[in-house]
């Protein structure tokens, strides 16, 4: 399950469990659940702050628990539903927000990602892919609205439509991502952007990126249906 530290006034929230390298930290309702408790934790805290979102091991995330999924069809709407309410609740929150994409980033944690403020990726290993047309999965509205907003109009067509992998050179030069750091330093270096802008902390914040993304909220908030008409398959 996710876990929280505190560095100064930067909070890390770590993907997988405390201790163990390489989980693939699927979304799942339970890891969902688990995330807004700690976000719970987060906002509840006082003073200059920022997040911080990164794991350990080869994986960030692998995205959507799709055996879940293929297991649990009459739910699945409702599922990705509380997905998108979370990833609105990572586009608002009123503190700066920083992906560190530490390993591979597939699928539902790219857009995952994509509601962070601030991406940064290693430099030599991972990638960053949104596979839906190599496995027979469209995306719904609110989650394109949202990468549409985040990236120029030729990385958006490209990284939606031909389900490429980046690495951290290729996902920086389309602009998937801001930074890329080293193995050793991609840590550190996330922290350190995060607390810098620690000081910016608070409900303005928060209603600036309200505004910001009226359009995109209203758009992931909308009912989702269909999806468990969709071909789900195990990764």
């Amino acid at each position: 399950m996710p876990y929280l530290e505190r560095v100064a006034d930067v909070f890390v929230l770590n993907l997988g469990s405390q201790g163990v390298d390489d989980t693939e930290n699927r979304i799942s309702p339970t890891w969902v659940a688990e995330i807004n408790t700690l976000l719970d934790e987060v906002q509840a805290s006082s003073g200059a702050a920022a997040l911080v979102t990164t794991a350990t091991g080869k994986y960030f995330s692998t995205g959507v628990d799709l055996s879940w999924g293929a297991e649990n069809l009459d739910q699945i709407n409702r599922f990705i539903g509380t997905v998108q309410e979370m990833l609105v609740r990572f586009l608002t929150l009123p503190m700066q927000t920083v992906a560190a994409m530490q390993g591979h980033t597939f699928g539902g944690a790219a857009f995952f990602v994509m509601a962070h403020d601030y991406r940064i990726m290693r430099s030599d290993r991972g990638f960053l892919c949104f596979p839906g047309v190599n496995i027979g999965a469209t995306y719904s509205p609110g989650t394109v609205d949202m990468v549409r907003a985040r990236l120029a109009p030729h990385a958006f067509h490209e990284a939606l439509t031909t389900g490429r992998r980046y690495g951290g050179g290729d996902a920086m030069a389309l602009g998937l991502v801001d930074a890329v750091s080293a193995a050793d330093s991609l840590h550190d270096d996330a922290i350190a952007r995060a607390g810098e802008l620690a000081g910016t902390r608070g409900d303005v914040l928060g209603e600036i990126k309200r505004t910001m993304y009226a359009n995109e909220i209203r758009s992931l908030l909308n009912p989702v249906a269909g999806v468990d008409e969709m071909e789900w398959a195990s990764n």
